[in-house]
């Protein structure tokens, strides 16, 4: 008995972003801080040998090159040793506080007693169309809304025609993008709300009661559990290129569509501040005036 449907598979090597071994299996970074350490040993121990005993020299040239080798070799929070140590050093001379001024400026209010108030931060993003096109670094981008599928409830040959369908959209792009996954505190309390408007109009008293207690129970999840929802953003380059990434994702089964303005505007500030739900209503574009309609 054969299958004719095979599950694709493509061999990557776990080490694939590792960099290349030039001798001795070191790379060219450990070869380098080994190397040096060797020779800055060996060029001390020429100018200034006979200051000191051999066993000293020979001593200090056990500690340094230990070091050396555990500095080139060691790890620390998925990051070289030495990389490590450069961001530790980095850090510590870093101001710990972030004021609008110079660094001057900020030393001498210090000095003299006074609070300087927190520089505010700048988005990169200068501008908001209304259509949805923002402007980030010069640059003309389109957030595209995408749901989900799941790829290992499917056969092999369908495996294989989302992987090329999500190649050729890949493919069709002309500049950079990012594909953007958040969790986001999700609000039961609309679904409730709804379920409880509609209990009345079924057709039978228990299918009402059910309805009523099954609003109670998300009305408890949403008080007592933290409910998330999980948003994923695709961020093209270009607003032409919008459109034929949208048709290539709905291509693979995935419901996607580009924000508007408003959209674009929401999703900005939900992920500013992700662990507040969304304020209900459109958000005006910035730089749109927001005008009163009276109804009277």
């Amino acid at each position: 008995m054969t299958r004719d449907d095979t599950t694709p598979r493509a061999a990557v090597p776990a080490d694939v972003n590792s960099p290349d071994r030039i001798a001795f299996g070191l790379t060219f970074r450990q070869l380098a801080i080994i190397g040096g350490a060797v020779l800055c040993g060996v060029g001390i121990y020429r100018t200034f040998g006979h200051l000191l005993p051999a066993a000293v020299w020979i001593v200090a040239g056990i500690i340094v090159f230990s070091a050396a080798v555990a500095v080139a070799l060691g790890r620390r929070d998925g990051l070289p040793l030495d990389v490590w140590l450069r961001h530790g050093f980095t850090l510590s001379r870093s101001p710990r506080q972030l004021a609008p001024g110079s660094a001057r400026a900020t030393s001498v209010a210090a000095v003299a007693g006074k609070t300087s108030v927190p520089a505010p931060l700048r988005s990169p993003v200068t501008a908001i169309s209304p259509t949805g096109v923002l402007t980030s670094e010069g640059r003309a981008k389109v957030l595209i809304a995408c749901g989900t599928t799941n790829i290992h409830l499917r056969t092999g040959g369908e495996q294989s025609a989302l992987l090329d369908g999500f190649g050729r959209f890949l493919n069709s792009l002309t500049g950079p993008a990012q594909i953007v996954v958040a969790a986001q505190r999700h609000d039961l309390t609309g679904h409730a709300q709804a379920i409880v408007d509609h209990a009345p109009r079924l057709p039978h008293t228990a299918l009402a009661l059910a309805a009523e207690d099954y609003a109670e129970f998300l009305l408890d999840l949403d008080e007592e559990r933290d409910p998330l929802r999980r948003q994923v953003l695709a961020v093209v380059t270009g607003e032409q290129v919008a459109d034929t990434a949208a048709r290539a994702l709905t291509g693979l089964g995935v419901e996607a569509a580009a924000l508007d303005g408003p959209a674009v505007s929401a999703a900005l500030a939900s992920a500013v501040d992700p662990f507040n739900p969304p304020v209900p209503g459109p958000r005006a574009v910035p730089g749109a005036p927001v005008t009163l309609r009276s109804t009277t």
